[in-house]
């Protein structure tokens, strides 16, 4: 499976991100176009599954450092800003056996390797969707269907930068989770470009395992 893969580029207002995907979403309904990765970094803000438990925001909620959006996605609260990469495939997942559960695994497998090419062993924790770096979450996972398109997808820190955001919830609804950046575990600055070119070469390859 060859994913299309387009770069939009950073500080992407996450609203300028949201009508992106949908738009792709009926491209791909109405066969206009293929399955697709958007790759880019979003302008700082926070985000949050539709679900009545929102103490993952926080307490003060209302006071966070920057805007909350509450999205068809999985999840609790999460954040996106500059030195993360944000990722939404948008493709069919029928050929994929309409199987959410096999999907995510393959998102995260691709993620793995992707860190792989920076000399970075992540993982999965079992019982917890995502990826590590031992006990420190490396990238967050939360998609979205409609009429079995997938929308919305993962998010990846990358650099240092990219970590502050956090500090002011509790990411993913984790209590005492630490959060970690590429940067940090390899010691070098990372091009977000480049990792989302990595990314999807990956992706790609184990979402064509999943059709084998």
């Amino acid at each position: 499976m060859q994913l299309l893969h387009r770069w939009l580029g950073n500080g992407v207002d996450f609203q300028e991100g949201l009508e992106i995907q949908q738009h792709m979403v009926q491209a791909i309904l109405k066969n206009e176009v293929k399955d697709l990765l958007l790759s880019l970094e979003h302008n700082p803000v926070y985000t949050i599954g539709r679900t009545r438990d929102q103490s993952s925001l926080g307490t003060e909620a209302n006071i966070l450092p920057h805007p909350t959006v509450e999205i068809n996605r999985g999840g609790q609260a999460t954040y996106h800003g500059p030195g993360q990469l944000v990722g939404y495939p948008i493709l069919d997942l029928k050929p994929l056996g309409r199987d959410l559960h096999a999907y995510i695994r393959a998102i995260e497998e691709a993620l793995i390797r992707s860190c792989a090419e920076y000399g970075v062993t992540a993982s999965t924790r079992d019982g917890l969707t995502g990826v590590w770096v031992e006990n420190r979450k490396l990238a967050s996972i939360g998609v979205g269907v409609r009429k079995w398109i997938s929308m919305h997808g993962f998010a990846i820190n990358l650099n240092k930068e990219s970590l502050t955001g956090f500090l002011s919830i509790t990411p993913c609804g984790l209590d005492g989770v630490t959060m970690t950046s590429l940067e940090s575990e390899c010691g070098s600055a990372i091009s977000v470009q480049e990792f989302a070119n990595y990314c999807a070469e990956h992706l790609s390859a184990t979402l064509a395992e999943l059709i084998l």
